[in-house]
């Protein structure tokens, strides 16, 4: 035990009430009913506070992170550098400690968090990154790769779908280091969960492979330490801890809902400092935090100097070992334009296929590709052909079967870029990033250069009717900050869609067909730049024609008939709008020049995000319906998506 136990967990649940009164919004609920899960899971926790990257960190995550003050209040304490100001300004504009944890804004925050159970797919991600790497790189007395994932969750985390999906993997994948603390108090906004929630979570993470241990007295660090030991001492399983605390613990509104998700208010909180006999005013400390902040502090210098120690030795011992594994973390991406036939396409196909000609060529030089497909790997053609499939008994392959989990998957992917050294990917079809849009969307809150391979891109699944169709998925992709959409025309194009990808700012959404498409002549490297013109006309262009993928080669044939009749058409290939949008202005009137006002943009989705190209006046030959059941090409000729209705659109527009 160690000495300043109980006053550290004191300022935690003090720390919190009085931030959160501060700022007259929050949850106190959970961190002062939680405060010894913190301190114990911290307190058992390699880290160093004064390096939050240290590279053989554990990882914590917050998935409940309404709870974000329990997280602030225990860097603050352990050291990090989260002073006190910062805490004053709990939920203010610009402050390093907003309503939920977020990436890259507070330091030893390692994701952010908000949005129920998308944490615990996260932690999955992290667990499985990190023995993935262990595996790869650790060798005989150098576990170079060695550090566990804490997740911590409450009642409304094991509600959401997501944390079943993420959980079922993990126990399939036997993610040892994975600890997930349930913080078991039995009360959602609403009230008591015993009208929502009455199945045994033991039971069924029992059922999906995690060693299940309970912990009937949340508030004792005593038996939750002793608990997290005999997580850690089960290799073979993912553990969950069930800790049973009360809300509010201590307050006059122990137990009660009221506490989840509102201050406590002047007077309570006096009565709570009572009740634990703390003398400090609000955002004071006592002396003795400030030697328990040192002492942690020193514990995590004297850790990594270990770790150091440890690894200058592993160098020394498996020199081209440790130089492929400070490869895979600094993750410098070769120009993959520049592979040897990258550019090399030849007869029609679909770019699915394209894509994973793209896929293989890109995994012989980037060698930390990981990744997979939602159990849809033989029509996504997601495969990398270079290495086997991920599994407990071979442990060192890069194709992942997620199995069909969309939702988590995606989660997943988003963990295993925040823990480093791996690129991750994942595939479905196109409609279903539905399941996985809230997934993508943090992905592109933090920035994360995950993959994104989306493949039957249109009406063009045809038969599968329109359950299967997508329609208003590009545009709704489209408005994600962050995210960019490439949706390549052909092969070369292709190349461009994974070459942007991998610039590592940014998630990739790459839309791919299902339906063979042809080749063009003069596509290729422009597509970079996101849209350009693919085929200019002779003499002063009349109208400009603009189309996406497989809809280029309608577009391209009624460029010829309206050539026949005396009608100059340029066609404009926009593959990428985000990256286009970022173009100069004197490239953006040299492709859309202003002057020629009469556009018809061609896509098979809906309208709505072309209107900023082609005005009120222009056209679009679009769907604002659902789609139709049938064969691929009926269902397009169905919707108007031939030449011939091209071209009618755009002597409509240039009659205007």
């Amino acid at each position: 035990m160690n000495k300043h136990q109980d006053t550290i967990v004191k300022a935690i649940r003090m720390i919190s009430v009085d931030a959160i009164q501060n700022a007259n919004s929050g949850h106190p609920g959970l961190p002062m009913g939680a405060a010894e899960i913190g301190y114990s899971m911290w307190n058992k926790m390699n880290v160093n506070p004064k390096n939050p990257k240290f590279i053989n960190r554990d990882r914590f995550v917050l998935s409940a992170g309404h709870g974000s003050m329990l997280n602030y209040s225990l860097l603050h304490l352990f050291g990090f550098d989260l002073e006190m100001d910062e805490i004053r300004k709990f939920r203010q504009l610009g402050s390093q400690t907003p309503g939920h944890p977020e990436y890259n804004v507070t330091a030893g925050v390692e994701t952010s968090t908000g949005p129920l159970g998308q944490g615990v797919a996260n932690a999955v991600g992290f667990a499985l990154a990190e023995k993935y790497l262990a595996n790869r790189f650790n060798r005989e007395g150098f576990p170079v790769v060695d550090h566990y994932t804490y997740c911590f969750v409450g009642d409304g985390c094991m509600q959401e779908g997501i944390s079943y999906e993420a959980a079922s993997l993990a126990g399939t994948l036997k993610l040892g280091k994975l600890i997930m603390i349930y913080d078991k108090n039995n009360i959602t906004i609403e009230g008591n969960i015993d009208v929502t929630f009455s199945e045994d979570v033991a039971a069924r993470h029992a059922a999906q492979g995690w060693h299940v241990i309970k912990v009937e007295n949340g508030h004792s660090v005593g038996d939750i330490e002793y608990a997290i030991e005999k997580a850690k001492a089960e290799t073979e399983k993912p553990s969950i801890i069930i800790c049973r605390t009360k809300i509010g613990y201590k307050s006059v509104m122990e137990n009660n809902a009221g506490c989840h998700g509102a201050p406590l208010g002047y007077d309570n909180i006096g009565k709570y400092r009572t009740a634990l006999d703390w003398d400090c005013n609000a955002f004071e400390m006592p002396a003795e935090v400030g030697e328990f902040q040192s002492e942690m502090q020193a514990r995590g210098e004297a850790l990594e100097k270990e770790y150091n120690a440890m690894y200058a030795n592993y160098v020394k011992a498996h020199g081209e070992t440790a130089a492929e594994l400070e490869a895979f973390y600094e993750n410098k991406i070769t120009d993959i334009t520049k592979i040897d036939g990258i550019w090399d396409f030849k007869n029609a196909e679909a770019t699915r296929i394209s894509g994973n000609t793209v896929l293989n060529k890109l995994s012989q030089v980037v060698p930390n590709l990981f990744g997979g497909s939602a159990d849809l790997e033989p029509a996504n053609k997601t495969k990398m052909t270079n290495t086997g499939f991920y599994s407990p008994k071979d442990q060192i392959q890069q194709n992942i079967h997620f199995g069909i989990r969309e939702h988590s998957m995606a989660a997943i992917c988003n963990g295993i870029s925040l823990h480093g050294g791996l690129n991750p990917y994942c595939s479905t079809f196109m409609v279903f990033t539905d399941y996985m849009r809230n997934a993508m969307r943090m992905s592109a809150l933090m920035n994360l250069p995950v993959l994104y391979i989306m493949t039957h891109d249109s009406i063009g699944v045809g038969e599968d009717g329109p359950t299967h169709q997508p329609i208003e998925h590009l545009a709704s992709l489209r408005a994600m900050p962050n995210m960019r959409v490439f949706r390549p025309a052909d092969g070369k194009e292709t190349v461009c869609a994974f070459a942007t990808a991998f610039d590592m700012t940014n998630p990739t959404t790459v839309v791919l067909s299902r339906q063979n498409l042809p080749q063009y002549e003069n596509s290729g490297i422009a597509a970079m730049k996101g849209g350009y013109v693919l085929s200019d006309c002779k003499g002063a262009c009349d109208v400009i024609l603009l189309a996406s993928g497989s809809e280029v080669a309608e577009t391209m044939v009624a460029q010829e008939l309206l050539a026949k009749d005396g009608i100059n058409a340029r066609v404009v290939s926009m593959p990428c709008m985000e990256i286009f949008d970022a173009q100069s202005a004197e490239y953006k009137e040299s492709v859309l020049p202003a002057a020629v006002t009469s556009r018809v943009a061609v896509e098979a989705g809906v309208a709505m995000p072309w209107y900023k190209y082609v005005g009120m006046n222009g056209g679009i030959v679009s769907i604002e319906t659902f789609g139709e059941s049938g064969p691929a090409l009926e269902v397009f000729y169905h919707f108007g998506f031939t030449p011939e209705n091209i071209v009618a659109k755009a002597k409509s527009v240039l009659a205007k």
